[in-house]
């Protein structure tokens, strides 16, 4: 049996080649406009969200959302772009909200 000391170079680089090829696989699942654990009920997550805290509270969620993935968070996981898109869809959703509520409560 080998050990880690034991593993050749190509051994890493295959070790590393099936590791991104998971990886790929995992975020081809669309992890901006629909992720798969924030679909496993019968409703998404975001709408459940509006539907307890009302359309009007839900833009403020949304913009802690904006604030929350284009801050440190943006070049601190690993995945800029992706925090980036995930950033410009809760921007798309509080845009929507307002849009629902406008005149409501500004």
């Amino acid at each position: 049996m080998k050990g880690i000391n034991d593993i050749t170079q190509e051994e890493w680089d295959e070790i590393a080649r099936l590791a991104l090829d998971e990886r790929d696989e995992i975020l081809s699942d669309d992890m901006v406009n629909s992720p798969a654990h924030y679909n496993d009920g019968e409703i998404e997550t975001i709408d459940y969200i509006v539907d307890v805290l009302g359309e009007w509270n839900s833009i403020h969620y949304c913009h802690g959302n904006i604030i929350k993935y284009l801050s440190t968070r943006l070049w601190a996981k690993g995945n800029p772009l992706q925090d980036a898109k995930k950033a410009r869809w809760y921007l798309n959703k509080m845009i929507e909200l307002m849009e629902q509520t406008e005149g409501e409560n500004w």
